[in-house]
């Protein structure tokens, strides 16, 4: 029924049978007619080219807002086109109905685009127009170059931190990989930087002694003479204590700076311990080479002398065979003169101007015939021993001079031991490392072939021992001794080119060692190994118990290269306090004599009374096998035998601790 109504409605809307085009009211006036085409005609074609142009426009710039709208607008226009054309078509055909419809549809598409233009008004307006877009740009690109140059200024800065950190880092590896202590301290004199080298100078941790007085380190360096304040600015030699209470000689190198305003200073610290004892043996060196020349010069005008005096009182003795009375007189000065002839000759030895004849010597032998001769001429009470080690030990040297030193030692150790006692005579190969001629500059490295000769008499102090070698020093009552046993002994070996060294403890005895060089048989002899790449490593912390400063700073200086932590101590008494203080202690190294009533073995035994089990390492210039023997030591300790090699020491070390992981 409403279908059917409707279309009734467009069939009376649609009929133009009744009408009349519109034309007529124009009387078919051709100017009028052609004014109404042309100008609708234009029009429509200008309508229908707008859309054309917002079509390619919306398609062409995604990025315009509100594109719908374009399109809304594009279908209004055309509508507006084609009423324009449908006027032309009226003038001569009367079709309003289907105009009327297109002017309906038109209307309809601006009503719509009018209601959404309206508000998309306020929207529309917020868009910025050309100028505000040029100065929205401008400000863009003041704001882009505002930006590039803070990029830029921040690349900088962080090049700058980069380079600072860098260097920072660089300083910190310098300052912590050094050799030398390095100590940074204010103007109050308050410990600011303690590298690790400091560390192990002085025996503190770096925690220890920041912000502490530099004066806890170095009591006597360079005080203030108004005495108001102790600032270390020059530098120069002073001496440094370390956390254990013993002292060492250091060079000290002072600069300083400004830090915000403050005065700093930096001080560089040289341990002068090796190099005093370089000194020390060079002076002595140089004092046995000008006393061995002034001997010698000595040696030689009284053997001029003497040989006058000889001549003379046998000439005379023969001269007066009738008078036995004055006769006795020659015969005496004649002997007197003897004597002092021997006394030139041994003389003449440490002056090391005597004739040599050097042969190559069988060591073992050479022992075994003076052993025969010892027995002889020795007390009955002295027990004599000869000892060997492993292979053929040859010594290039006087056979004849190399057996009158044994000879002389042996008297001395007769001598040194009056109520009786042990004489051990023993050969082996040796070596001398750098170590040991760091102590003994004047000694080239190399093997040699060592005799000893060991006695458990009364011994020497250290004062004595530095002494004994030096001529016509001696400890011997008035006419039981010319000091010239052991002179004589040392410029034999010097002359030989080898060397003689002595160990002595009061009340525990004295050994001789005389280094011969090796004699070449035309076999190949290798050497020893240095230790440098055989020697074993660890990480274990060991307590140095040593009296003697020099002696102490090298035993450091060698362990910790061999990658072990060091705690050092100067007595037995100390040791037991670093040992109460530090759990961290894997193992003891002590030396059998030491001052302050307290000797190694008590060491030992009290130590392990603190800490049951704790492993032991005794060093003493005697063997084992003496020690035992004169019942100074169990016959399962462990003992160094001093001077000894750098392999020596770190064998020693990891026997001493797998014995104590064994017995436990």
């Amino acid at each position: 029924m409403w279908g059917g109504t409707m279309w009734a409605f467009f069939e009376r809307l649609l009929d133009s049978s009744m009408l009349s085009p519109h034309g007529i009211c124009l009387l078919w006036e051709p100017q009028l007619i052609w004014l109404h085409v042309v100008s609708d005609a234009c029009i429509a074609a200008a309508y229908f080219s707008i859309p054309f142009a917002l079509a390619i426009l919306v398609t062409k710039r995604r990025d315009l807002k509100f594109g719908w709208v374009y399109w809304a607008f594009a279908i209004f226009i055309m509508a507006c086109g084609l009423t324009h054309v449908l006027s032309i078509y009226t003038l001569w055909v009367p079709v309003y109905g289907i105009e009327g419809l297109v002017k309906a549809a038109t209307a309809v598409a601006s009503v719509f685009t009018a209601a959404a233009l309206w508000p998309l008004l306020p929207r529309i307006l917020t868009i910025p127009s050309p100028f505000e877009l040029r100065q929205v740009q401008a400000a863009l690109e003041e704001e882009e170059i505002r930006s590039r140059d803070a990029t830029l200024l921040l690349q900088q800065v962080r090049d700058a931190q980069r380079a600072m950190r860098e260097s920072v880092a660089r300083l910190t590896a310098i300052v912590e990989t050094a050799v030398d202590g390095v100590i940074l301290f204010d103007a109050q004199d308050r410990v600011l930087l303690f590298n690790p080298a400091c560390e192990r100078l002085f025996g503190y941790r770096a925690d220890e002694v920041m912000n502490r007085k530099v004066g806890m380190l170095m009591p006597d360096a360079d005080a203030a003479r108004d005495g108001q304040a102790r600032h270390f600015e020059t530098g120069g030699e002073a001496i440094g204590l370390r956390k254990d209470g013993s002292t060492f000689p250091v060079d000290l190198s002072v600069g300083q700076a400004r830090q915000d305003g403050e005065l700093i200073f930096v001080g560089i610290v040289h341990d002068l311990t090796a190099r005093k004892l370089t000194e020390q043996q060079l002076q002595q060196a140089q004092k046995m080479e000008t006393v061995g020349q002034l001997s010698g010069g000595i040696a030689h005008d009284f053997n001029n002398l003497l040989t006058v005096i000889i001549g003379n009182a046998e000439h005379l003795s023969e001269q007066l065979k009738e008078r036995p009375d004055l006769r006795r007189f020659a015969d005496d000065i004649c002997q007197s003169g003897e004597r002092g002839a021997e006394l030139t000759q041994r003389l003449l030895a440490f002056s090391r101007r005597q004739l040599l004849q050097p042969q190559p010597i069988d060591c073992r032998s050479l022992l075994d015939s003076m052993f025969k001769l010892l027995k002889r001429t020795l007390r009955e009470d002295i027990e004599i021993r000869t000892t060997s080690g492993p292979g053929t030990i040859l010594a290039f040297a006087d056979r004849a001079q190399l057996e009158s030193a044994v000879l002389n030692l042996a008297l001395n150790a007769q001598d040194a031991m009056p109520s009786g006692g042990h004489l051990m005579l023993s050969t082996e190969l040796a070596a001398i490392d750098g170590d040991y001629r760091a102590l003994h500059p004047e000694v080239a490295p190399g093997s040699y072939a060592l005799i000893s000769v060991t006695d458990d008499g009364e011994g020497m102090t250290s004062d004595v021992s530095a002494r004994a070698f030096e001529p016509f020093f001696t400890t011997k009552e008035v006419g039981k001794g010319s000091g010239l046993g052991l002179s004589m002994v040392y410029g034999f070996a010097k002359q030989s080119g080898g060397h003689v060294s002595i160990y002595s403890e009061a009340g525990l005895g004295t050994t001789v060692r005389i280094y011969l060089p090796r004699a070449n048989t035309g076999q190949s002899h290798p050497d020893l190994p240095d230790g440098e790449d055989t020697a074993p490593r660890g990480y274990e912390t060991i307590l140095i118990a040593e009296d003697d400063p020099f002696v102490r700073s090298s035993v450091i200086r060698r362990v910790e290269a061999l990658g072990y932590r060091v705690v050092a101590a100067v007595n037995g008494k100390d040791a037991l306090q670093q040992l109460r203080s530090d759990p961290s202690i894997d193992l003891l190294f002590t030396d059998v004599v030491m001052p302050g009533g307290m000797s190694g073995w008590e060491l030992a035994d009290q130590a392990r009374r603190v800490r049951p089990g704790l492993p032991v390492l005794f060093t003493s210039g005697y063997a084992l096998e003496t020690l035992v023997e004169q019942g100074r030591a169990q016959a399962q300790a462990i003992v160094l035998t001093k001077p000894y090699r750098k392999v020596e020491l770190a064998q020693r070390i990891r026997d001493a601790l797998a014995a104590a992981v064994v017995t436990s």
